[in-house]
């Protein structure tokens, strides 16, 4: 079923209703919305002698609005813009008014967005939700199908959104696919890039966008490859990924069947599993066993570069978890970097790796820094403690949180990286970060987006750890919390700029 998006339209005379009538460009013009809504309100205008309308290009008439009254200021929160440049993008028809009449309490109740229990509040909160849902959505379900060859050759993806979400998202795609020309579209509008220039056009049909193209049989063979019938909650599936997106997906084709023998499949995948531990969980069965203990002496003292320092690591003891652990997971990054974020520990993927931050958390980190626009390359990633720290349960290996003992030993480790490296600032990813970076506890919660000095000048910026989002159930709690990140690293970004 196609999404029906909801557009204003008025009749002849229904202009006359309202005492003034306000015309938009666009379902998107929020530039004009505010510097009408601004208008309005500081001659005390009040909402229901508004009548608000798109009327684009030769249908737009001139909008007769007051001018600004001298001497006078608008003040509201300024976060304010921000929620209400978000919830604009909503289909709501009723959004424009809804945002005015927002506006005009804040005037006179500058905490309302802080009374969750406000009909108002509330309201506004679910449209934010509702669009960056819709956003994420089209993140992940966008699927390109080539058509023309050579100089020709370009890239068209055909989504339908609930939401005016295509000139949001279109700078996402520019950063991810900037090296291909390709065009998006949906019913409401199109973004074009054709490798220098974003432009954002007029909706489309679903003829207009290509079937298929001869990557549809490996988008198939890669979905039906990782695909985990053990994992398998089609409840939860069809919640994340509802069906009104399968019919442009490739893969969608393949569910009903990999669902159909789910349970046939996990049987025999557990009929097929091993016996015995692999390989490198030999170490926890083995943990009573005598060892004889290497010699380690001044451990790292004389490194004078990061690869020097990793080098010595290798032989860390300055703490009990290096018996269990399969090998020490150090930093990584330039030595020159002017940001360094430290994480809590390595994770099972760390571990076995030997890097840091390539686990589920680590590809989170990546893909929001990638959205924020900060360059992985640039930056160095470490963690508090060095060794993975676990408890065995079977033959899987679940995460324990390292104590401040722990911490404090591995803290030699963090302060030789810095004394090499000389960042400008450091990343705080969540409450053990934190404790190794400034030495004592603080509520990440409360403290999160704030910059804390050190003695020694290092600025020290506070937020939380990606594995966090992972641990959010609820979706549209998930999206926020992404969110929110997001804007904690595009802040880093600002704060690397300065």
């Amino acid at each position: 079923m196609r999404t029906t998006i909801a557009v204003l339209t008025t009749q002849p005379g229904e202009f006359d209703l309202a005492r003034y009538n306000v015309r938009l460009d666009s379902e998107t013009d929020f530039a004009g919305w505010r510097d009408a809504a601004r208008r309005l309100a500081l001659n005390e205008i009040r909402p229901e002698d508004i009548s608000w309308h798109v009327a684009a290009g030769s249908e737009r008439r001139p909008s007769d609005l007051p001018g600004v009254p001298a001497g006078t200021q608008l003040v509201v929160p300024r976060e304010f813009i921000g929620h209400a440049e978000t919830a604009f993008c909503h289909s709501d028809p009723g959004r424009f008014a809804f945002l005015y009449r927002f506006l005009l309490r804040l005037r006179s109740e500058p905490k309302l967005l802080a009374i969750a229990s406000d009909p108002d509040t509330r309201r506004l909160e679910a449209m934010e939700k509702a669009v960056r849902r819709d956003s994420h959505k089209m993140h992940a379900f966008v699927r390109f199908r080539k058509i023309g060859a050579g100089g020709d050759e370009r890239y068209v993806a055909w989504f339908e959104p609930d939401h005016f979400i295509v000139e949001r998202n279109a700078d996402f795609f520019v950063r991810r696919f900037t090296g291909m020309r390709w065009t998006i579209l949906t019913p409401h509008a199109s973004a074009d890039w054709d490798g220098e220039r974003l432009a954002i056009g007029p909706g489309a049909a679903r003829g207009d966008a290509p079937v298929q193209d001869d990557t549809e049989a490996l988008w198939r063979t890669y979905f039906e490859n990782i695909f985990n019938p053990a994992r398998l909650k089609v409840k939860a599936m069809q919640k994340e990924m509802p069906k009104k997106y399968w019919r442009n997906l490739p893969e969608a084709s393949l569910i009903p069947e990999l669902i159909a023998g789910a349970d046939k499949a996990a049987k025999d995948m557990i009929a097929k599993m091993p016996t015995t531990p692999a390989p490198h969980h030999a170490k926890v069965q083995a943990r009573h066993w005598p060892k004889r203990e290497p010699a380690v002496t001044a451990e790292g003292d004389g490194a004078s570069t990061i690869s020097e320092l990793r080098e010595a690591a290798k032989g860390c003891r300055r703490c009990p978890l290096w018996r269990d652990a399969t090998q020490t997971v150090f930093g990584e990054g330039p030595d020159g970097a002017r940001v360094v974020f430290v994480g809590e520990q390595p994770g099972d993927q760390e571990d076995l790796a030997g890097k840091p931050f390539v686990g589920p958390a680590g590809k989170v980190f990546d893909a929001i820094l990638d959205d924020a626009g900060v360059d992985r390359q640039k930056v160095y990633v470490t963690n508090a403690v060095k060794h993975f720290k676990f408890e065995p349960r079977g033959k899987r290996r679940i995460h324990s949180k390292p104590n401040a003992g722990e911490v404090q030993a591995c803290r030699w480790w963090i302060d030789r990286e810095f004394e090499l490296i000389k960042p400008d600032l450091a990343v705080a990813l969540g409450a053990t970060a934190a404790l190794s970076l400034l030495g004592k506890a603080i509520p990440v919660t409360k403290m999160r987006g704030q910059v804390i000095e050190r003695e020694d000048g290092l600025r020290v910026f506070v937020t939380i750890h990606p594995s966090f989002i992972l641990r959010i159930h609820e979706p549209a709690d998930k999206d926020a919390e992404r969110e929110r990140f997001l804007k904690d690293m595009r802040e880093v970004k600002r704060l690397m700029a300065a």
